[in-house]
């Protein structure tokens, strides 16, 4: 079997451009896995991705907290169209709530709050693409 290194150097390609550790294509008989490791020397600066991160707003009296997007993608505001909203402005959440979901590579990621607080702003819209560290929602 002839491997076609092509394959190999898109799906390299994309752990660079989406910052993954791993990536799996399969296609009939045919399936290529490429992981990489991260340099350990540079633990510590390393932000899991599973993790939120809460920024202070600055500027601002009443310590809102921002959360940010972990991934790219596009942002989800209900589980299916039409659906009922996940957070609404003025509703209270909880840590590990769902805030929404942000779709990448054909994968619903579940976003959770890492803290509880009331929602102040929701700064996506349905639909809208996503950045990595961009803010989805204010809590205070």
């Amino acid at each position: 079997m002839k491997i076609n290194k092509n394959i190999i150097k898109e799906l390299n390609d994309y752990l660079e451009e989406f910052n993954l550790t791993e990536i799996e294509y399969s296609e009939k008989d045919l399936k290529v896995k490429v992981t990489k490791s991260r340099n350990l020397n540079n633990i510590e600066t390393l932000e899991p991705v599973n993790e939120r991160k809460i920024i202070k707003e600055e500027g601002s009296t009443d310590e809102l907290k921002k959360i940010t997007s972990p991934i790219i993608g596009t942002a989800y505001l209900a589980p299916e169209p039409g659906g009922k909203k996940f957070i609404e402005v003025g509703k209270k959440i909880k840590k590990g709530d769902t805030v929404m979901i942000v779709e990448a590579m054909k994968t619903m990621n579940h976003i959770p709050s890492p803290l509880d607080g009331v929602v102040k702003k929701i700064n996506v819209e349905d639909g809208q693409p996503v950045e990595f560290g961009q803010t989805i929602a204010t809590i205070d």
